[in-house]
């Protein structure tokens, strides 16, 4: 049994939690929806993410190898030297999108050069082919690093935000309702304890009045025959 709260039993304590009764139930109902759609959108971002992260990690698994390659045709120092002075930059753009309340960020990118496929800080007389597929690789790569990057914290805080409405969700379910409902019917209880009591009194007060009544006219009948013998 549902542990109730310690108030007076009073009609308007009783009218007090029904109506807090109702914004609960109603706040219940809300929380439970969106919690449903928070699932189902995190289960999407979820999907989303990790079919990303296994493009991601395949296509780093191309680059690796193609560094791997090159550092076994190349010279520690010309691979150093190489790769020293990178030739583009980018600047990263952070903004941000609701999804069910939750402001999660999108992440963005411009270049710093002109031209934005100007990318080999080298020349190509002393490099492999395998480098120049390497750095042509990562920065084609760029964008989706970042898109994975962005799709993780939006997966994060959403499960955050799935947890702390889950929690709210049993706190209404499983302790505040059950609790409001057991003090009502409680109160209920004692109202209508109060009530019968009430009446029964009444009762014995009325029969006590027609006692008395039926008393005095006894009397006076009484009266009034001994006048007349």
């Amino acid at each position: 049994m549902a542990e109730r709260m310690n108030v007076n039993p009073t009609r308007m304590m009783l009218t007090s939690l029904k109506k807090r009764l109702k914004t609960a139930t109603r706040g219940h109902k809300l929380l439970k929806d969106k919690r449903d759609e928070l699932m189902k959108e995190f289960l999407e971002l979820a999907r989303e993410n990790g079919r990303l992260r296994k493009e991601v990690e395949a296509a780093l698994a191309g680059v690796y190898r193609n560094f791997s390659v090159a550092s076994a045709m190349m010279s520690q120092e010309v691979m150093e030297e190489s790769l020293m002075f990178p030739k583009q930059g980018v600047l990263l753009e952070v903004g941000n999108k609701n999804i069910m309340s939750v402001d999660v960020p999108v992440f963005g990118f411009k270049t710093t050069a002109e031209d934005p496929t100007n990318i080999f800080p080298y020349g190509f007389a002393r490099t492999s082919g395998e480098l120049d597929n390497a750095v042509a690789e990562l920065s084609d790569l760029f964008p989706a690093l970042l898109e994975l990057a962005a799709k993780e914290k939006q997966t994060q805080l959403l499960a955050a935000e799935l947890e702390k409405t889950r929690r709210r969700v049993n706190a209404l379910e499983y302790v505040m309702i059950p609790k409001l409902q057991a003090t009502i019917k409680y109160i209920q209880m004692k109202l209508d304890e109060n009530e019968r009591g009430n009446q029964t009194r009444l009762m014995k007060v009325k029969d006590m009045m027609l006692e008395e009544t039926l008393a005095e006219k006894r009397a006076k009948d009484a009266a009034v025959f001994g006048s007349v013998e």
